[in-house]
């Protein structure tokens, strides 16, 4: 997997993977236009897709899904020291009606959403630092 991010101006930013591509900015008062998700609320959209994916996915595969759409909203508080985000909550809403069982189930379905695996074990991150040769004009 892997997605590159190109600086277009100011703090605005366009990501591209395969032949997809969204926009990442900040807010005016973080001296942005607001044109796109901040970085953070990027990572919360990750995480909630990923947990809808796999709730959808064993709703649909039990025939249980129906009509009605499924929503999932995710939300986390700024931690300090170090500054990042803590205490997530994902949501999920559904219209199925299901058993107790069923209901225990779909909560291992979604616990197995690949983002919130690799939270709860977080990654080894390696960063590494290139520097380009300057274009002339």
């Amino acid at each position: 997997m892997e997605v590159k991010i190109r600086h277009l101006d100011q703090v605005r930013f366009e990501i591209q993977t395969r032949s997809h591509t969204i926009a990442c900015d900040q807010p005016a008062e973080n001296g942005g236009a607001d044109s796109g998700m901040t970085p953070p609320e990027l990572l919360l959209a990750s995480l909630g897709s990923c947990a809808a994916y796999y709730a959808v996915e064993y709703l649909k595969t039990r025939n249980l899904l129906g009509d009605s759409p499924l929503e999932v909203s995710v939300t986390a508080e700024k931690l300090k020291h170090p500054s990042r985000l803590g205490n997530f909550r994902i949501h999920v809403q559904h219209a199925a009606s299901l058993t107790e069982d069923q209901n225990q189930a779909l909560m291992r379905s979604v616990h197995q959403c690949l983002v919130h695996n690799t939270l709860l074990t977080p990654p080894q991150i390696e960063i590494e630092l290139h520097q380009t040769e300057p274009t002339l004009q």
